[in-house]
This record gives C-alpha cells, structure tokens and sequence, in this order.
C-alpha cells in the first residue's frame, strides 16, 4: 500500500530524515514507485522510468548511511528530469520523433550536479515537442493531465514535472524555462517554480552558449525545497560562458520576514486581460503580505504589447535555430504548430531581431524605475485558471474588445529580462478548485529576495498540505 504522506513530504525533510536513519531510501523509492504506477496512468506526466537502477541506487544511499558516510544534501531523495534535458545512457525524445531513439553521450550539468547531491533520477517527465508549448502534449507521447483535474493542463512546457510532483510521485523535478515553461506548470499545478537569473544555474544544453532566455529550474512543494535544488544546482562553470561567476548565498532555511519590504503590484502589467478569479486571489495574496508587514503598493508600468511581440519574435527564431534544420525531412509528423513557429522565425530579418533589443530595454528602464523604490514586483502568474486539454495555445493570444490581450501565461515577457529571477507560488485556488499562481520578480541575481516573498506567503496561506484529488 503507498504510503501517500510520505509521498507528499517535502525534500528537505525527507533527506533530514535519511540522514537520521529515520527514512530508509530503499523504502522511499520504492513507494515512489508505486505512486507513479498508480499516478501515471491517469496523468502521464513519466515518459520514461527507471524502477531497476533506482532502486540499486537506493541500496547504495542506503549502505552509505549505515557505514556513516558524508551524504549530500539530497541523498536518497527521489527526483524526476524533464525529457528535454539530456541524459547520458538513456533516451532523451525532447516530446518528438525526430529524437525517439536518441541516446546522449553525455547528461546537462544540471543532471550531474543533483545526481552528485545525492538525488535519486527515477524517471524523465514529458514535454510538448521542443517545449514549445504551454500545453504538455506530443506526437511521441500524447496528452499529460493536470492531477487537480484530468481534464485540464498541468500546462507546459514542463508540465510532466509538475504533474509528477502535484501528484506526489517526487518531491522534486527540474524543468526549463524559456517563457514561463516552469512557472506556468507552478501555476497551473499549485507548486513553487523559480526561473533563476539567467546564468545563474548554467544551460549548456543549446548549440550556443549566448542563448539570453533560457534557464533551468525548479518544481517543487515547497520554498524551501525549490531553495535546496537552487542551492544544489547553481554554481559558475565554463560550461556555460555567461553562467554567474560567483556562488549564491543561501542560508539553510529561507527567511520568511518581509516586514517593512516594499512590494509593487500591478495586476495586468498595462496590456493583458486577467480572470476574475485571478485577479481576486491575486489581491487577497497582496492582501496577506500586507496582513504580514509589508508595504503593498499598486504601480503601472507602463508596459505594452510591443513586449509580448519581441519574446515571441526571439521564440520564433529560437525555434527555427535549434531546431528548424529538422523540417524538410519531419514536417509531416512535427506538431503543426512547431512547424509554424520555425517557419516564421525562418522569415525575421536580422534588423528587426536587432529591434527586439531596443523593446526590451525600454521594458527593463521601466521596471529598473520600480526597483528604485520596491524591493520585488507582483502579477499574476497566468491570466487564467488551467484551460482544458482540448484546447492549444492557438485558442489564445488574441485581443478583446478593450484591445487588451486574452492570453494564458504572463511569464514569456520576464523572459526579456532574464537576469531577474521570477518565482510563482500557490496565491489560492477557484472556485472550481483549480490553483493559482502569484507571480514574484525581484531585482537583477537576488534570488533571495523573490524566495523571501514566496516563504512569506506559504506560511500566510500555506498550500503544501493540500493534495490533488488523483
């Protein structure tokens, strides 16, 4: 029988518990095995899982334990990769068939860095192909479901990551971030997800290295079990040319106190039509900072949909860089959607890429002119609750009738400002029972400072103990 508390405990205490001897990893992986049997087949959130090996790798945390050796911090600790990142000896489909059968010589950085912490792979989680998408459905492996509701997304791009912790299969789970790919599951799943500053975790999964919207990071339940992963995974390497040369400081638990902190919040960012229920959730997490001691004060940034249209002209020519070369011989059997994506990127000349520079740096001058005078800036993560598997991102993205833009993620635009670090968090649930994410983005590197918030608002309006019905 799965023991579904242990499911639901977080990383930090599950690895404190291995360290005592309180917690056997053998008995740890094994009901994560479980879990994911019984969790998977409704969700599919796992394309790929490693029973055999992760219960040998179990045995030996565990005979590390007994003979006193010095763990890692997360040794024994089950976790979950997306099937973007790659990992060596074993097949990584990034969601296509044009990589069904491949296997990598090598695994990311980041692999290697959790795996040297101690952590446990169980198993790779989907993504949509390419992780182009806010929907976690593939021509490889299908459709993945939301465990608050299996007829909504968990959302995407790494929407098999947030399913699997959601629902109790890991703790963790690491997944990418290229327009919100790890805060929109956070939203839509009821977790914690951090976007780090770019560079702050290294990429060194792109054909360049000078990439200036990617970044890996975190799902987890917990502020401090996203910190840990942080505290793991970050650290300069010539992997990455442009991966921060200094190490962060972090301190064992994050600090939840934001008294006095001055938070700006503006909930539709100047352009952008936000649920009502959103918006609502949104304000009552404002609402609790405040209640805590901080000064909550609405701002305009004066932001514009010219925002939206560069990180989607960068997408675009992304998609068609990394990937477009695949075209000619997979386009029948691509998403029809990527296809369109790399077929416009092919079309951006150079001088009006060049232009998306000159938009995002009016972006950053106005929100550098909120952090003269406030520590963080609030939003919501997405604009709406979970929508239903049937639809895409194409039923989306247009405007209404005020000229506002009926969009899913708010994300994507904080992607033209990498080097500030965002981190969506629970702000509460619909009346449906759906979660929803608030949005925090704090100055250029202080990751600190957005997990400050985030440890604020778990203990305001604490989320971890509540459980999807799945």
């Amino acid at each position: 029988m799965t023991d579904l508390d242990l499911c639901f405990t977080s990383a930090t205490q599950l690895a404190k518990r291995i360290r005592s001897r309180d917690l056997s990893p053998v008995v740890l992986v094994k009901n994560a095995l479980e879990r994911i049997e019984a969790a998977n087949a409704r969700l599919n959130c796992f394309c790929f899982v490693y029973p055999d090996e992760a219960l040998r790798k179990a045995r030996e945390a565990e005979a590390a334990v007994m003979r006193g050796d010095a763990l890692g911090p997360l040794h024994g600790v089950p976790i979950a990769i997306k099937d973007l990142t790659p990992t060596k000896g074993k097949r990584t489909t990034l969601g296509s068939r044009t990589h069904e059968h491949w296997v990598p010589e090598r695994s990311a950085l980041i692999v290697e860095r959790l795996k040297a912490a101690g952590a446990i792979v169980i198993g790779k989680t989907t993504t949509p192909e390419f992780a182009h998408a806010s929907f976690t459905q593939s021509p490889l492996w299908g459709i993945t479901r939301n465990p608050w509701d299996t007829q909504r997304t968990p959302g995407g791009s790494s929407g098999g990551s947030g399913a699997a912790v959601a629902s109790g299969c890991v703790p963790l789970a690491e997944g990418t971030d290229m327009g919100g790919s790890v805060r929109i599951p956070a939203s839509h799943c009821g977790l914690v997800g951090l976007k780090p500053s770019l560079g702050r975790i290294p990429m060194d999964i792109l054909a360049s290295q000078f990439d200036g919207i990617s970044h890996f990071g975190p799902l987890a339940r917990t502020v401090d079990d996203a910190a840990l992963f942080l505290k793991v995974a970050h650290g300069p390497s010539d992997a990455d040319i442009q991966s921060i040369g200094t190490n962060l400081r972090l301190p064992a638990t994050v600090p939840a106190s934001v008294k006095g902190l001055r938070l700006a919040l503006d909930v539709d960012l100047g352009f952008y039509d936000v649920d009502p229920e959103v918006e609502a959730q949104v304000r009552a997490a404002a609402d609790a900072l405040r209640a805590a001691g901080a000064i909550v004060e609405e701002v305009d940034l004066g932001w514009s949909v010219a925002i939206r249209d560069a990180w989607y002209v960068l997408w675009q020519v992304f998609m068609a860089t990394y990937f477009g070369h695949l075209l000619p011989a997979w386009r029948d059997r691509m998403d029809p959607n990527v296809a369109a994506l790399m077929d416009a990127g092919f079309k951006v000349s150079a001088v009006d890429y060049k232009k998306t520079e000159i938009v995002r740096t009016e972006q950053w001058r106005a929100l550098a002119k909120v952090f003269e005078t406030h520590d963080v800036l609030l939003c919501p993560t997405m604009a709406r609750p979970a929508p239903e598997v049937t639809k895409s991102d194409a039923d989306f993205g247009h405007r209404n009738a005020a000229g506002r833009i009926v969009a899913l993620d708010m994300t994507e635009v904080f992607n033209n400002v990498p080097q500030c670090p965002a981190l969506s968090v629970p702000a509460g649930f619909t009346h449906a029972g759906l979660p929803l994410g608030l949005q925090i983005i704090g100055r250029r590197f202080d990751e600190l400072g957005v997990l400050r918030i985030g440890k604020a608002m778990e203990l305001a309006r604490p989320w971890a103990r509540r459980r999807p019905p799945i």
